[in-house]
Formats: structure tokens, C-alpha cells, sequence
């Protein structure tokens, strides 16, 4: 039984459209024209216990409005939505316990209070016991390496530090369902690799239920097998990561590295189309089906190979090619 399953969920904004300049402001008071915007459209699909899937698109796709309906904060237009046997939309005190929606845009921490503060808050909203609270609270400060910072004002930490607050604030109360929006924006490499890292464990350990956007690449490479992927506002894709790559990815790339000799641009053209060339190193892109005859034939020739690395196209690079008009 799916534990997420949307059925023809959409969302319809209103709003209204004016004239320029004073005439048309004056004339906006007896008269407006009433417009529709629709973020969502008939969006379906199901997540099963324990998934984590990755939802995709450009900015105003309808990533986030569909996230916000599953959580309760919006109200769909038309459709459905069933979390863990409930209808967000009722906003239920028993499922608002067993979810966490988690943004990187958005502070749900108390800025002119310490860290620590909300998570005793949040202990109170989502009723923990005592035992359960600490032995939670002490397992995610380890592992985010925080201790140091919970009695230091949210405003003043750096934006990695209060992303790693959030993460706990929300995982206090051992949600079953996830939603990650943007969790790893704005931070630098090594915070990015840390916090996907531990959203990974988190979600073998805990079996949560993990939908999560992101505009890295990285993060969907490293978390994710299922993607659904969404243009305005409509499932264009739905399924494995791999499958995604190999139908809109039908080449592989050689990653070759040269001795110290190097070669012309030439020499390496022979064998295929040529990216990111030096005479040290290089890149050819080839069919998958010729990937590794090409392999060989390289390391027969007379090239000075060093290194050869069979690779698949950049994700990014794929999706871009997806959008592509």
C-alpha cells in the first residue's frame, strides 16, 4: 500500500490584471479582470514506504505547490492527496505528527532565540516524551556536529550551521513521511556532501518516506533511483534515474588521460566527438553501444594512454536536454 498517493491533484491560482498609471488604478476600483493561474494540472503518482524520490523541474514547474499540498499548507483546486491514510487538506493534528516538510528558503527556527530553544518548543508541539526527546536530540547532534552551536542565536549562525538546526528541528519527532525542499541550497560543497550523507542513513536507518527537490544534480545522483520529473505544472517523467539517463542519454563519455607526451586534438577526433580537450586529458562522446570498442581501440593505438573511464552523461545535462525547446 503506497504511503503517498496523489490522484489528479491541481492547484488554480486567482488574480487579477490592472491598466498602467493612475486611469487605470481608479478604473481597478470598479472593475477588475479576474485571470487563472494553474501551477498544478492533474498531477498522479504514488511513493511506496521507505522510497526516496526525487522530484524535478524547472523554477515554477509546480514542485513546491505540490509539496505544500502534501503537507497541508495548501488546499488542492481539484484532485486528491492521501499521506499515511490521511487527507492532508484536514490538516489533522495526527498527521501534521507524522510528517516534516523542510525548506531551504524558509526559517522555521526562532531567529532571536537559540537553537536549542525550538527544539524544546517542538518537543512540547509535537509531544515527545522526555526519553525519546533526548536520546533523538543527542543522536542528531552528533551526527550534524552541532553541540557547540545550540546556544548560539539562529541569526548568527552561518547558513550551513542553521540548515543543520532545521534538519534536527524537524527529525525531533521521528516523522514517517519527508519532504525536502531545496535542503542543500545556498551551502558549500562540503555541507551539501554532509547533509546528503546524512539524509541517505536517515532514510535506511528510519525507513522514512523521503520526497526531496533540489536544483543539484548531485544530490539527486547520490539519493535518489525514482525521479518524477514536472513542467509547468504537468508529470512529464516518471520512474528510475537510470531509465531516465539512458532514454535521453544515448551516448556514454570516455574520460582518457595521457602520459606526459600529450597528443593533438586531431588524433583524438579519430575516435569520436571531443569535449573538454587538452593535450593531457580529454573527453569523447560515443554510442553506448561502441563504448567499449572505442575503449580498445584507443588502447591499441598508438596514443599515449594512461587512464581510460567509461562514464555516463551528467544528470544536469540530461535534464537540461529534457527542457530543451
Amino acid at each position: 500500500m503506497p504511503i503517498i498517493e496523489a490522484k489528479s491533484l491541481s492547484k488554480k491560482y486567482e488574480f487579477y490584471r490592472k491598466q498602467r498609471g493612475f486611469a487605470g488604478s481608479l478604473k481597478s476600483l470598479f472593475y477588475r479582470k479576474k485571470l487563472y493561474s494553474e501551477a498544478v494540472k492533474d498531477i498522479s503518482f504514488k511513493v511506496e514506504p521507505g522510497e526516496l524520490v526525487g522530484f524535478l523541474g524547472p523554477n515554477g514547474a509546480g514542485k513546491t505547490t505540490t509539496l505544500k499540498m502534501l503537507s497541508g499548507i495548501l488546499q488542492p483546486s481539484g484532485g486528491s492527496a492521501q499521506v499515511l491514510g490521511f487527507d492532508p487538506s484536514k490538516r489533522e493534528p495526527a498527521y501534521q505528527k507524522q510528517f516534516a516538510l523542510v525548506t531551504g528558503q524558509k526559517n522555521q527556527l526562532i531567529k532571536d532565540l537559540p537553537a536549542i530553544e525550538t527544539f524544546i518548543v517542538n518537543k512540547e508541539i509535537y509531544e515527545i516524551p522526555d526519553k525519546e526527546f533526548n536520546e533523538t536530540l543527542e543522536e542528531l547532534i552528533n551526527v550534524f556536529d552541532i553541540k557547540d552551536i545550540l546556544d548560539i542565536q539562529v541569526r548568527k549562525l552561518s547558513l550551513g550551521q542553521r540548515m543543520k538546526c532545521e534538519l534536527v528541528s524537524a527529525l525531533l519527532h521521528r516523522p514517517k513521511v519527508l519532504f525536502l525542499d531545496e535542503p542543500t541550497i545556498g551551502l558549500d560543497v562540503v555541507a551539501q556532501k554532509n547533509i546528503r550523507d546524512f539524509i541517505k542513513k536517515y532514510n535506511q536507518k528510519y525507513k522514512t518516506t523521503v520526497i526531496l527537490t533540489s536544483h543539484y544534480m548531485e544530490d539527486i545522483k547520490e539519493l535518489c533511483q525514482r525521479v518524477v520529473i514536472v513542467n509547468l505544472g504537468k508529470i512529464i517523467y516518471d520512474g528510475k534515474l537510470e531509465d531516465l539517463i539512458k532514454k535521453y542519454a544515448p551516448h556514454k563519455l570516455l574520460k582518457i588521460t595521457f602520459s606526459e607526451n600529450g597528443i593533438k586534438k586531431e588524433e583524438a577526433q579519430r575516435f569520436g566527438e571531443v569535449d573538454d580537450f587538452t593535450p593531457y586529458s580529454c573527453t569523447i562522446k560515443t554510442s553506448r553501444e561502441k563504448a567499449k570498442e572505442v575503449a580498445v581501440a584507443l588502447l591499441s593505438s598508438n596514443l599515449p594512454v594512461d587512464d581510460i573511464v567509461i562514464d555516463e552523461a551528467d544528470v544536469d545535462d540530461v535534464i537540461r536536454h529534457i527542457f530543451k525547446p
